[in-house]
């Protein structure tokens, strides 16, 4: 009886959260710091935004969604299941990413690649599923925009998420792959491979938009403020995310 009473009281108190995968390690920063200073518990599952938006819209019960794409939350707030349009918090950047020279050097213009294609030395190549996947959509429009997605397609290895591309990319399954920015800078991709950092131009902007929902527990909306304040903003800048205002 006593453990159920614990559950219950923790299940009120922690806020719940549904994050988008290139926050992943960003967030963990952030939630470690937040929970540190204030004592309060913080729960965050990582994955695409556009299976979470498909989840909240059929009930998740979840307190936030920080989502790769400003679309998905903005969609949300018109079906009336969040307390506003909620506020942009960062925009993303993608990579160019090889586990090994062997393959291709990556370049911000993917001349190393599309050599690569070009000589055969590319079998495998991955990118998170452009279908639900913000940033697999920017990987896609990237690889469109210099001609090279015709070729790459039957190639392409599609993670469920722009995590678990990335993951592919650097365990050197394939051999090369584009991911968020923020996930080259994190500590698990050191020294895995080189990347290079794509233009912008190259594809729409990832504008990453965070909302709380109708149902937030009234915990939700300190941690919603802090992460537009100046601790969680330095993280986001670490891992390479430009902010509001910049």
């Amino acid at each position: 009886m006593l453990a159920s009473a614990a559950t219950h009281t923790w299940a009120q108190t922690s806020v719940t959260i549904a994050a988008a995968s290139d926050l992943k390690f960003a967030l963990d920063v952030i939630v470690a710091g937040y929970e540190k200073s204030t004592g309060r518990a913080v729960r965050v599952t990582y994955g695409s935004s556009g299976n979470f938006a498909r989840q909240l819209e059929q009930g998740a019960p979840f307190d936030m969604f920080m989502s790769a794409d400003e679309g998905f939350v903005k969609a949300l707030a018109t079906k009336g299941l969040t307390a506003d349009e909620g506020a942009l918090y960062a925009s993303g950047r993608i990579v160019l990413f090889s586990p090994s020279e062997t393959a291709f050097t990556p370049d911000p213009g993917m001349e190393g690649l599309k050599a690569a294609l070009a000589q055969g030395r590319v079998r495998k190549f991955a990118i998170a599923n452009p279908e639900h996947a913000p940033y697999g959509r920017a990987a896609m429009q990237a690889l469109q925009a210099k001609g090279l997605w015709t070729q790459l397609e039957p190639k392409l290895v599609m993670g469920e998420n722009v995590s678990q591309a990335a993951q592919f990319a650097a365990s050197g399954s394939t051999e090369g792959g584009i991911f968020a920015l923020s996930l080259a800078l994190s500590p698990n991709f050191g020294g895995r491979g080189k990347y290079a950092v794509l233009p912008e131009p190259l594809h729409q902007p990832l504008r990453q938009r965070m909302v709380l929902m109708r149902r937030a527990v009234p915990e939700a909306r300190a941690f919603y403020e802090y992460l537009q304040g100046p601790a969680a903003r330095d993280v986001f800048k670490r891992f390479g995310f430009r902010l509001p205002g910049e």
